[in-house]
C-alpha cells in the first residue's frame, strides 16, 4: 500500500539528531522516517532544505476582549497567520469573568473558535475567581483536556489575584496534574508607579515600560516560585521578559525545582528604545510585561542556550494601532499610555525570527526544534502526538528554505493588525511548505488550506514532576 505523502531527500531536523531523510506520511500520521523506496500518492522534494517538526505555540490571544478593545484577529485570521508562519497548533486562553463559571467561559471559546481555525488549537483557562467550589470544576476541566490554568499578579481590578487565591490553584493542581501559569509582575507596585507618572504629566508609551520596572517581574517571580514550593507543585512563566526573572527560574531549578518559564521574541529582537520611536509609534510596542533596556536581550539569549528558559512563544495579541469600524485599537491610549490596550502580533514571525538564530549561530537547529516545538508538547501535554516527527507522531511538518531570506511587513504579513513590530527586518530563510496532519497547507509559500482543518486538541495533564 503507497504512502500518500512522500517528503523527500531533506535535512531532517529533531530536538536531538539531524540527519538527511524521508519523511513518509499515512493516514495524518509520520509512519516511516528514513530512506523510503515504496511509492507515494504525492512527493514533495525536500532536497536541499530543512524538514522540522510544526511549530507549537503555547501562548497566544485570538478573539480576546481587554482593555476597551478587542484583538484584531480572531481565530480564522490568527490561525492562518500561524500557519504561514510555521506553527501548527496552539493554545489560546480562554478567560473567565469575575462571577462565571469556568464552564461558561469555556463554551464561550470553543464557539469562538470552533469552525474558524487553520491550525489545531487547545485552551489554557485564565482564572478571575476562584471560589471553593471551583475547585471541582478546575478538576472536571483538566479531566477534559484543558490541563492548565493562567492567573495574574498583575492587572489589579481586571485579573489580578491575591497570594491566597493563587496558593489554593497551586495546591489544586497537586491534586489535579494541572499546571499554573503565570503572569508575575508585581501589579500592586506597578499601579503606584502609574498613578505617579500620571500626576506629574508623563503620558508618553516610554512610560509603560518605566513604570513596569524588571524587578517588578523579578520580586513577583520569586515570590510564585516560594508559593510553588511550599505546595509542592510545578509552575510555568509565560512571557519572561527580564533577565532579573530568569535568575530566580535559574536558581529554583538549580535545586531542583520544577520551574520553567517561556520568553517571546519582542523580548529577544526588540527593546526599550523602540517605546522612544517618532510621536506614537511607541505604542505599537505597548505590551506587558514591556520590552526590556539594551542588553537584557543578552540574558535571555544566554538562558535559552543554558535550558534556564525552556520554551519560545508569542504573546500574540493584536491590536491595530488605528480603529476600525466599531474596532478601537491602540489610538485609545493616545493622551495616556495607560490606556492603550497591551499586546503586539507575533505568531506569524516566532519560527523565522528563530531560524535565524540558528543561522547566526545563537542557538543550535537543535535547540531550535526543542524550544519551538517539542518542549512545548511535552510541558502542555500534546506529547506524543505533536512536537516531534517520530513515526505515529501527527504529520505537522514545516520545509524551511535556509537559503531564501524573508522581509517582514505589514504588506506581506496574513495577520489582520495594521503594523509588523519587525517591519523591515530581514532574515536568512523562509517557510516553503507547511503540512498540518498531513494536510499540506502552504505550498511554494502560498496558500492551499482551509480555516476549518483545525481541531480542539485535549491535552493530558502534566507527566513530570
Amino acid at each position: 500500500m503507497p504512502f500518500d505523502l512522500i517528503i523527500k531527500g531533506g535535512t531532517v531536523v529533531s530536538a536531538s539528531d539531524t540527519f538527511i531523510g524521508d519523511l513518509g506520511i499515512v493516514n495524518g500520521k509520520v509512519a516511516a522516517v528514513g530512506k523510503i523506496t515504496d511509492p507515494a500518492k504525492k512527493t514533495v522534494d525536500a532536497r536541499g532544505k530543512v524538514v522540522v517538526p510544526g511549530g507549537i505555540d503555547v501562548h497566544t490571544h485570538f478573539d480576546m476582549p481587554f482593555m476597551g478593545a478587542t484583538t484584531i484577529d480572531d481565530f480564522s485570521t490568527g490561525s492562518t497567520s500561524a500557519i504561514f508562519g510555521g506553527t501548527t497548533s496552539i493554545v489560546d486562553f480562554a478567560i473567565q469573568k469575575k462571577g462565571e463559571t469556568f464552564r461558561h467561559a469555556l463554551d464561550d471559546w470553543h464557539k469562538r473558535a470552533d469552525g474558524k481555525s487553520a491550525v489545531d488549537y487547545g485552551f489554557h483557562m485564565i482564572v478571575t475567581d476562584f471560589p471553593e467550589k471551583a475547585e471541582k470544576e478546575m478538576d472536571k476541566l483538566v479531566d477534559e483536556g484543558v490541563a492548565s490554568f493562567k492567573l495574574f499578579m498583575a492587572y489589579p481590578g481586571i485579573f489580578m489575584s491575591d497570594d491566597t487565591t493563587i496558593f489554593r490553584a497551586l495546591m489544586r493542581t497537586k491534586e489535579n496534574g494541572g499546571m499554573i501559569c503565570m503572569h508575575a509582575e508585581n501589579g500592586s507596585v506597578i499601579d503606584v508607579l502609574i498613578a505617579k507618572a500620571i500626576r506629574e504629566g508623563k503620558t508618553s508609551p516610554e512610560w509603560h515600560a518605566l513604570t513596569r520596572p524588571m524587578t517588578a517581574e523579578a520580586e513577583a517571580t520569586h515570590r510564585a516560585i516560594a508559593m510553588a514550593e511550599i505546595a509542592g507543585v510545578p509552575i510555568y512563566f509565560v512571557h519572561l521578559s527580564a533577565g532579573d526573572a530568569m535568575e530566580e527560574v535559574r536558581a529554583a531549578r538549580y535545586r531542583g525545582l520544577p520551574v520553567f518559564a517561556e520568553t517571546c521574541p519582542q523580548y529577544l529582537y526588540l527593546s526599550e528604545d523602540d517605546y522612544r520611536r517618532p510621536g506614537f509609534e511607541g505604542a505599537k510596542f505597548v505590551m506587558s510585561p514591556p520590552l526590556r533596556p539594551q542588553g537584557n536581550s543578552e540574558r535571555l539569549w544566554n538562558g535559552l542556550v543554558r535550558n534556564d528558559l525552556q520554551v519560545v512563544s508569542t504573546d500574540h495579541c493584536s491590536f491595530c494601532m488605528k480603529a476600525k469600524p466599531s474596532q478601537p485599537g491602540k489610538e485609545l491610549g493616545k493622551d495616556s499610555f495607560a490606556k492603550i490596550p497591551n499586546g503586539a502580533p507575533g505568531v506569524e514571525y516566532r519560527m523565522l525570527l528563530m531560524w535565524d538564530a540558528v543561522q547566526k549561530g545563537r542557538i543550535s537547529e537543535n535547540r531550535f526544534v526543542e524550544i519551538t516545538s517539542t518542549a512545548p508538547s511535552k510541558l502542555f501535554g500534546l506529547h506524543p502526538r505533536k512536537g516531534h516527527l517520530n513515526p505515529g507522531a501527527d504529520a505537522d511538518v514545516v520545509v524551511i528554505d535556509p537559503n531564501k531570506p524573508f522581509t517582514f511587513s505589514q504588506k506581506s504579513h496574513h495577520s489582520a493588525a495594521d503594523y509588523n513590530p519587525y517591519e523591515g527586518v530581514t532574515v536568512k530563510g523562509s517557510i516553503k511548505h507547511v503540512f498540518s496532519r498531513g494536510v499540506q497547507m502552504i505550498e511554494d509559500g502560498k496558500w492551499t488550506g482551509s480555516t476549518k482543518h483545525g481541531k480542539f486538541l485535549k491535552r493530558t495533564p502534566r507527566s513530570f514532576a
